[in-house]
């Protein structure tokens, strides 16, 4: 299984600083044991599995996990997995919109800056 992938250091301009995150895409057809056992392996404090949005309104669904369960929702994975989508689909400045899990919702702009992809 081949999957693109990024590492964020999230809340800094400089690689190796701030929180670190990885961002797993296009991720549609993992299933929950993968995803974790994937995050096991990452061996950061959260990863981020993006996959197809249920909903137009929204840019992505994505979940997040730490090296030994799933959270419904945290602060750095949500704003780091903002920054990666918006400079992933359209450049260094753009916002955009995702559901986390089950009915929270989130819309963030990416700012430059404020993350830093290593």
């Amino acid at each position: 299984m081949a999957l693109s992938y990024s590492v964020y250091d999230v809340f800094t301009d400089t690689k190796l600083a701030g929180n670190p995150l990885a961002v797993i895409f296009d991720c549609g057809g993992l299933g929950d044991a993968t995803m974790q056992a994937i995050a096991s392996e990452m061996n950061l404090s959260e990863t981020v599995f993006v996959q197809p949005a249920d909903n137009p309104a929204y840019t992505a669904r994505i979940r997040i996990f730490t090296p030994g369960r799933e959270l419904p929702f945290a602060g750095h994975p949500t704003v780091g997995t903002a920054i990666a989508l918006a400079r992933r689909r359209m450049g260094q400045e753009h916002s955009t919109s995702f559901r986390c899990w089950r009915k929270m919702s989130a819309r963030c702009a990416a700012p430059s800056g404020f993350g830093q992809a290593r």
